[in-house]
C-alpha cells in the first residue's frame, strides 16, 4: 500500500493506494484530524511506500504532512516520493488546464500548461484554461475564470497513482519542501 499525503491548502487530502488490487481509497480529514487518521491508516496497512505532496503551499499545512510522512517512511524503512502539489491538482484531468492553491492575502501560486510556476492574483493567472484546485472560487470567478467540474475531475488517489507511475524516490535526507517564501511575485 502507498500512502499519500497532500496537506499543502486548506483542504487536506489523504489516499490508500493499493498496489495489489489498482484501487485507491481517498479521505478528506481536517488538519485536526489528520494525525489520528495517518496513525490508524499506519497500524492497520502494510505500507510501502509514502508519498507527500511538497508544494508550493501553506508553510504548517506543508511541514505537517510531510514531516509525518518522512517519519513514517524512515521509521518503516520504505521509499519516499515527492510529488510537486501543482502537478498533482493537475493530474486530476487529462485536459490542459492551470492548477491553484492559495498563496495567502488574496494570491495563489498557480501553473498554466507549458508555463512555469507563479504567483499572484486573480487578475495575474491566465484565462486561457479552465482552474482546478481546492481554493474558494469567489475572486476567480470574479476575474473572469472557470473551474472544472469536481465530478469531470479524477479522485485524489487516482491522480496520485497516475503521478506515482513516473515519480522518482528521493533520499530522505534531500526532500525539499516549496514553501511559499520560496517563489516570487512576477513584475
Amino acid at each position: 500500500m502507498i500512502l499519500v499525503i497532500d496537506t499543502s491548502a486548506a483542504t487536506t487530502a489523504v489516499a490508500l493506494i493499493d498496489t495489489e488490487e489498482g484501487g485507491s481509497e481517498d479521505f478528506t480529514p481536517t488538519r485536526a484530524d489528520l494525525l489520528s487518521l495517518l496513525r490508524r491508516i499506519a497500524r492497520s496497512n502494510q505500507i510501502t511506500k509514502v508519498a507527500v505532496a511538497t508544494g508550493p503551499g501553506s508553510f504548517t499545512g506543508l511541514r505537517a504532512g510531510v514531516s509525518f510522512g518522512l517519519g513514517l517512511a524512515k521509521g518503516l524503512g520504505v521509499p519516499i516520493v515527492p510529488l510537486p502539489t501543482l502537478a498533482l491538482q493537475a493530474a486530476r484531468t487529462d485536459n490542459p488546464v492551470t492548477a491553484v492553491v492559495e498563496a495567502g492575502r488574496g494570491r495563489f501560486y498557480y501553473l498554466a500548461p507549458g508555463a512555469e510556476i507563479a504567483v499572484g492574483g486573480p487578475a495575474d493567472i491566465p484565462t486561457t484554461h479552465p482552474l482546478v484546485g481546492g481554493v474558494p472560487p469567489g475572486p476567480l470567478l470574479a476575474a473572469g475564470h472557470s473551474f472544472v467540474p469536481e465530478r469531470e475531475l479524477r479522485p485524489f488517489g487516482q491522480a496520485a497513482a497516475r503521478m506515482l507511475e513516473t515519480a522518482r524516490e528521493v533520499p530522505y535526507g534531500s526532500l525539499e519542501i516549496e514553501y511559499m517564501q520560496t517563489l516570487t511575485v512576477p513584475r
